[in-house]
Order: C-alpha cells, then sequence, then structure tokens
C-alpha cells in the first residue's frame, strides 16, 4: 500500500487496514483483493484514507470546536440534536485543501478510465475506523450518496460523509457502545454504481438473524436501490438457503421464498427534478411487480454461494449487500462486514419466552428480536421529536432508520409499517435487544397513543401485537444443566417458522410435524380448489386464488412449492436428524373452512371419527390432493436434498386400509424403502394395538397419539369440557394397551414413540413408559428442558411397566 497518496484501490487493501481505510472499505477490498480466485463479483472503485479525514480536521482547526460541543452533551447544556447539527455545519463550511481536491478528482478520473466511461456513476460511501468490527456493526450510523457524477460532485459528497461521522445517530451509538469520539476517523469509499434502479438489490446473511441458525443462508430483496431496504422504507421478499447443500449441484436447498408487498422502489432521480444534491427518488412499483419475486432459484443459489464462501474466507458469519445490474443482468456484491448479533450470543444458554394469557390481536407483521414487550404505544413523524418520548414506551413509527437509534434505545419495542428484518434498523434492534415488528402496513392508523400493547415476537418471523398489557415469563436455561438420556427425546414442531428456534436443543430430532399447519397457515387454499378450480361456484373465491397463485405456472405448482418449502425448512433445522412428518389429518369441517373448501367437502355429523386420516388418502373425495402431498414429500427428500423425513400416516383404521394408502403413496414415487423412505403410522386406535403385528408388517413404526387413543379407548369426547375429569391417559386401560404395542412392535423390529403433553405434565407417566422401554417421547419444545429432567431420573430408576 502506498501510504502518502492517501488513495486505496480496492486491490490494494484488507481487513488488515481497517484503520487507515475503515471497515467497510476493508471488507470490500478484502473480497477484491483476498477472494481473487473466486467467481464472486464486486464493483471497481477505491478508497479515500482516514488520514485525509484528520488533515481536513486538523488544517481547518476543527478539533476544539467539536470537543467542546461534545463536552456540552455531556453536561447537559445542549441537546444530542443542537449538538450535531453544529458540528456537521462546522465541518460543512471548512474547505478542503486543493491538494486534497487534486487528490480525490484525480482518482475518480483513473476509475473513469477503468471502467470506461467518461463520467462515471459512484456510490460514495462513509467506512468509519470503528465500523463493521465482530462486536459492533455501526450500520447505518453514517450517511451514503449514490448516483455521483462528476470529479467536483464527488468532492461534495466526500465532506458530506465526513460530516455524518456526526449526525445524532452516530453520537448516540458511540456512545452506547463505549466508543470515544475521538478516536473515530473516516475514510471514504468511491464504488462504481451496480444500476440496481432498473433491476434489484438486498441484503443476505450468513445465519439466520433471529435465532442464530448457523446453517442457513437468508436473504432479503426489493426492486431498485438497495437503500430501500436497509432504511427500512419497504417490505423486502424474504428467502433461506440450506447452505450444507450448496456443494451438490444436483439440489436445490431452497427453504423459503415469501414474497413481500415491495410497495416502492429507490431510483436515479430525473435530472430535471434533482432538488438539494439528492439523485435518488422513490416511487411505487407496479402491481406486476408487487406480485413478482425479485429473484429466480439460480439467482438465489448463485448469491448463496457467494455468501458462504466470502464466509468461509472471512471465518465469520457475515452480513452481505448485494445488487443486480439492470442493463446487464449480472449480480454484483457490493458490501460485506461482520455480522455483530447472533454470533455473538453465547450457545450456552437459552432464553426463551412465554405469554400467560391472550387477546384480541390488533395487527402482525415481521417478528425482530425474540422477545416479548409491553408498554403505552407513542407514536412519532420523525425522530426529531425524540425529546417527548417516554422511556418505556413502544414506539410506533412508518419506519425507522439509523436515524432513530437515540429514540429506539429508549423503547420497550417498536413497530413500523414498513421494513424488513436485513434493515439497519432491525439490525440496530437485535443490538440494542429491543423487540421490534416491522412491515406491519398499518400499525399508524390501528395503534393509537396511550394505548396499552403487547409485542409477541417469539413465534417465528411473524410477531403480534396484543391489546393491553399481558403477563408473561421469562426463562434462561443453561444447555449444559440438560441431562443426557437414553430414551429419545424429540420435539414437535408445528410451524416452519418456529422450527430454527430450537436448534440448541439436544433434540434426537423432530417427532411430530402436522402438514395441515402447513396447509391452513401457508397455503390456505383447499388443495381440490387447486386441482378442479372448474367446481368452485363463486368469483370471489377464485379471483382469490388466482392473485394468490399468481407466480405459478399452474396452481398445483402452487400447493406442491409452498408445502415442500414449508417442510424443507423444518427438516432443515434438524438435518441429518430423524423428522418425522405426518400427513395431513384435517377433519371434513376443518377443510370446509379452507378456501373453495366449501365446495369439496362433505357435513358429517361427527368429523372426529369420520372422513379423516388415511381414509382420505385413496378415496376419491381427496385422492389427487393425497398425490400432491406426496410430490411435495418427494421434492423435499429428492430434490432439495433432505432425506432424513420420515413420513406418518395417521389414523389408519385397518391394515388393508394400510395397504390401500403405500399403493397410493408409491403410485406418486414415495415407496416405502426405496432410497431410505420410512413409513410410520399414528397408533391412536385400539386396533392399532389389537392387529400391532400385522401394522408392524407394513410400517416402520408407530407413534403413539395418546389424545386420540385415550378419547376411543374411554369413550370421552377429548374437547368435552364436562367430561374432562375422565380423559386421562394415565388410565389403566390406556396404560395396558400403550405396554402391548411397544412390545409386539419391538418383537417386529418396530420402533415405538409417543407425542402428547402427557410425559411432560406428569413425571409418573414419563417413568411408566421409560420402564415399559419406548424408544422415543415427543414434547413440546418449552417443556423439553423439564421433561429432559423427568426421564433422566426415570431411567435411573428400577422403573417397569409393572405388571403389563
Amino acid at each position: 500500500m502506498n501510504k502518502p497518496s492517501q488513495i486505496f484501490w480496492f486491490e490494494q487493501i484488507g481487513l488488515g487496514d481497517l484503520a487507515e481505510v475503515g471497515g467497510k472499505n476493508a471488507g470490500i477490498g478484502e473480497m477484491v483483493k483476498g477472494m481473487a480466485d473466486s467467481d464472486v463479483k464486486v464493483p471497481a472503485g477505491f478508497a479515500i484514507g482516514a488520514q485525509l479525514y484528520r488533515d481536513f480536521i486538523a488544517q481547518n482547526q476543527l478539533e476544539d470546536p467539536i470537543a467542546l460541543e461534545l463536552t456540552a452533551v455531556e453536561e447537559g447544556t445542549k441537546t444530542l440534536g443542537q449538538v450535531g447539527a453544529t458540528i456537521r455545519a462546522l465541518i460543512m463550511d471548512a474547505q478542503f485543501s486543493t491538494q486534497q481536491v487534486t487528490t480525490i478528482h484525480n482518482a475518480y478520473q483513473t476509475l473513469c478510465e477503468r471502467v470506461g466511461i467518461d463520467s462515471v456513476d459512484v456510490a460514495v460511501r462513509s467506512s468509519a475506523t470503528t465500523e463493521d468490527l465482530p462486536e459492533a456493526s455501526f450500520a447505518g450510523q453514517q450517511e451514503s450518496f449514490l448516483n455521483i457524477s462528476g470529479a467536483d460532485a464527488v468532492v461534495v459528497a466526500c465532506q458530506q460523509c465526513f460530516a455524518s461521522l456526526y449526525t445524532d445517530r452516530a453520537i448516540a451509538y458511540r456512545e452506547e457502545n463505549n466508543f470515544t469520539h475521538q478516536q473515530v476517523a473516516l475514510s471514504v469509499g468511491v464504488q462504481q454504481m451496480v444500476r440496481s434502479d432498473e433491476s434489484s438489490a438486498g441484503v443476505m446473511f450468513t445465519l439466520d438473524t433471529e435465532t442464530g441458525f448457523p446453517d442457513v443462508v437468508f436473504l432479503s430483496g426489493s426492486w431498485g436501490l438497495g437503500e430501500s431496504i436497509v432504511k427500512g422504507s419497504v417490505v423486502p421478499d424474504r428467502y433461506m438457503v440450506y447452505k450444507l447443500f450448496l456443494d451438490k449441484p444436483s439440489l436445490t436447498p431452497i427453504i423459503e421464498k415469501t414474497r413481500g408487498s415491495k410497495l416502492v422502489k429507490m431510483i436515479y432521480a430525473d435530472a430535471n427534478t434533482v432538488t438539494s444534491g439528492v439523485k435518488t427518488q422513490t416511487i411505487a412499483t407496479t402491481e406486476v411487480e408487487r406480485q413478482m419475486l425479485v429473484l429466480s432459484d439460480a439467482e438465489i443459489l448463485k448469491l448463496a454461494n457467494w455468501a458462504v464462501a466470502i464466509e468461509n474466507h472471512n471465518q465469520r458469519p457475515m452480513d452481505i449487500e448485494w445488487a443486480k445490474d439492470g442493463p446487464t443482468g449480472e449480480l454484483y456484491i457490493v458490501q460485506a462486514r461482520p455480522e455483530t448479533i447472533e454470533s455473538q450470543r453465547s450457545g450456552a444458554v437459552l432464553e426463551t419466552f412465554k405469554l400467560k394469557e391472550k387477546s384480541t390481536v390488533l395487527v402482525e407483521g415481521i417478528s425482530v428480536g425474540h422477545a416479548i414487550a409491553s408498554g403505552p404505544v407513542f407514536y412519532l413523524k420523525d425522530p426529531s421529536d425524540s425529546e417527548s418520548f417516554p422511556s418505556g414506551a413502544i414506539l410506533v413509527a412508518g419506519r425507522t432508520d439509523p436515524g432513530w437509534v437515540p429514540v429506539m434505545r429508549r423503547a420497550a419495542g417498536v413497530i413500523t409499517d414498513t421494513g424488513g428484518s436485513t434493515s439497519h434498523a432491525a439490525i440496530v434492534s437485535r443490538e440494542l435487544k429491543v423487540p421490534a415488528i416491522v412491515g406491519v402496513g398499518n400499525a399508524t392508523e390501528v395503534l393509537k397513543k396511550g394505548m396499552d400493547v403487547t409485542l409477541d415476537c417469539t413465534e417465528g418471523s411473524t410477531a403480534k401485537v396484543y391489546s393491553g398489557c399481558l403477563k408473561y415469563e421469562t426463562f434462561e436455561t443453561s444447555l449444559d444443566d440438560i441431562p443426557a438420556t437414553k430414551t429419545d427425546l424429540m420435539i414437535n414442531a408445528a410451524m416452519p417458522d418456529g422450527a430454527l428456534r430450537w436448534w440448541r436443543l439436544p433434540a434426537a430430532g423432530i417427532g411430530l410435524t402436522r402438514i395441515e399447519f402447513i396447509i391452513s397457515s401457508q397455503i390456505r387454499i383447499h388443495p381440490m380448489a387447486l386441482i378442479h378450480p372448474e367446481k368452485v361456484k363463486d368469483n370471489k373465491v377464485l379471483e382469490a386464488i388466482a392473485k394468490e397463485t399468481s407466480l405459478y405456472k399452474s396452481k398445483t405448482d402452487y400447493f406442491v412449492d409452498k408445502l415442500a418449502l414449508g417442510v424443507g425448512k423444518i427438516a432443515a433445522s434438524q438435518y441429518p436428524k430423524p423428522v418425522i412428518v405426518r400427513m395431513s389429518d384435517f377433519k371434513s369441517n376443518e377443510y370446509r373452512s379452507l378456501m373453495g373448501g366449501e365446495f369439496f367437502e362433505i357435513e358429517e355429523e361427527n368429523p372426529m371419527l369420520g372422513l379423516r386420516g388415511a381414509s382420505r388418502y385413496y378415496l376419491p373425495l381427496y385422492r389427487e390432493a393425497f398425490q400432491l402431498e406426496c410430490q411435495a414429500i418427494k421434492r423435499v427428500r429428492e430434490e432439495m436434498g433432505f432425506d432424513n423425513v420420515v413420513v406418518m400416516i395417521p389414523f389408519c383404521r385397518t391394515p388393508k386400509e394400510a395397504d390401500l394408502v403405500l399403493d397410493v403413496m408409491a403410485k406418486a414415487g414415495l415407496k416405502r424403502g426405496v432410497d431410505g423412505l420410512q413409513v410410520y403410522v399414528m397408533c391412536e386406535i385400539p386396533s392399532n394395538i389389537i392387529l400391532a403385528e400385522q401394522f408392524a408388517t407394513r410400517f416402520d413404526g408407530f407413534s403413539i397419539g395418546s389424545n386420540d387413543l385415550t378419547q376411543l379407548v374411554l369413550g370421552v369426547d377429548r374437547d368435552s369440557a364436562e367430561l374432562s375429569d375422565l380423559f386421562d391417559a394415565r388410565d389403566e386401560s390406556v396404560k395396558r394397551l400403550i405396554a402391548q404395542v411397544i412390545k409386539v412392535a419391538h418383537e417386529y423390529g418396530c420402533k415405538v414413540g409417543i407425542c402428547g403433553q402427557a410425559p411432560s405434565d406428569h413425571p409418573e407417566f414419563a417413568e411408566f413408559l421409560v420402564g415399559c422401554g419406548i424408544d422415543s417421547i415427543f414434547l413440546n419444545p418449552d417443556s423439553f428442558i423439564k421433561t429432559a429432567k423427568h426421564i433422566s431420573a426415570s431411567e435411573q430408576s428400577s422403573g417397569s411397566c409393572k405388571g403389563f
């Protein structure tokens, strides 16, 4: 590096030069210089060294005036806003030396020559010497200026970057992280613009930002320049890729594709409308753009591969910005910095929150931070009125960007109309440990000042705002305190969004995933309405179905893709440990509640004992839909790569019915034993136990459904409040049958597990199961730790089936 020049081309610098060129420029240089042999594409550019900033401050004699102003904040004689404005004005009123101007001009002209454009458009970005450290991101604290063209304009943008070192948010953030202001200097990055204003841009992380799950790449993307995402002004598309399969070209390990609303995009401003030097503008997207995803599968996988390469090179989880050039269609990486939140969290402690009561759901949005918070609503239009914000209130705003940090640090929670989980504001919220719900859409309309609300960000990627200040519990558990057990303890996973949350638990896999939960929450359309839309006689329903499935070539592709993504995400959370996926077990009345369901479902007097489970899979009323379920499982196992998925058949009444179902599955490409496919059966009907030896020759394992089994053995409606005292899985008749099926199954080499709450609620029942030699117990995640202790104690006692 030629230090005296004060201009450093990206290929000359790397992470070792952070003190000279700042975190952002050092990260870009590391990709260009350190990863020269990779296929990662980075736009050309250079860094203006931090020494030029120091010289600028010194020659304009600004050290003492700046220090004096900062002292005024500490002493309370001036507000943060007053001091920040004064310091920025001092810097903007100062002058570059002739030599400094010439240095910047020459570098810009050389860049123009390198890229072959007379007056190349560039991004001019601040790069502080304390920025992008592994322990603190400083994300978005200083300014960036886009679509800058011409040497003189670059000089002006550089000075604006210098001034942004003293934005209110930057001052507050340094104080929050115990950095003295005098130790910070500013480098400036000048980089050729990627014309994503004519295409798309976004952010990606090499872990899940909400749970810290390390085996995925999480991407977001929207139309136009990437600033709309990082500043939180848009709800972007979300994508997730299982990165451990990226080295297998035959697989497509995409486990999430969620379309964002993408209501606006940032583009180059028209030359006739440029004001105050701002050369970008935000406009509404078209309806077509809102309905489309911004990335194809091939592009998602390419970006994910680049992200993993950058992570491997840096040997740490990374936060990366990407952009797609409109004219050429080429993808580029424009920034890369260390991820500073989940990667720094202790993996030995599991913090969980649980609401003790529920109330009316007022709004929903994207979850940021796995926590619960409550307090009175306080609406702010912009952060300039931050002094009026009461500590401990819930901040409600149209959007938040890093400029809101002084307010956010005093808030119990944050709710916004726009924004995504990868915006700078979301990153800062996580660092401040302030739970946030972004992308709500209408929060500023629904939530009124002074209204008491509770934010629940604990249920996955979708968070809810409840009316009132609800009671909740907080638990911190050391994973080191969970005892090992001989009995396999597995967890139940209801929803894909929440599956990654429990990856740190020492579970033996997932014992129960219910397909119908994915159908009801993420697909929402009756599958037969997608196969036979001609039978749907309601035009409004047809229009809603057409809109929901508009991204797909066929309506059935919508069902298969959505179901495969949901199951795949759950399977990824535990791979390579087994994940048992129960095929759909809606009752006819539950199916009727799906969009279009009333045109395909019969009305039954007793749906609990009617057309449910296995019987639907081979009868004409649903057989075609079951084949779609099979296609989704086949895609998860063969195309996505999750061969840890085990299929389970519910409510299978007779061995003959088992044969019919297995035949339908085989014709759909899911044949038991082929490619290691295991098929289990729910053991929830007395016939499953009475004829256990016949079921054992047809299936690889049994999963005891204690709720339905208890209902059918005792003749007690499981939902009857009046008979609730009689409904007890610990009844001797139920226990005798459980002991019997475990014994017979083991004689035939089949495994046996049990789902249900009874082992969690009743230690003596867990002890009974262990004594009978049950292979696995499936638990709700929030009861895993408590029950593990019960099981461990039971295994160390002389538990037995007590004569059964």
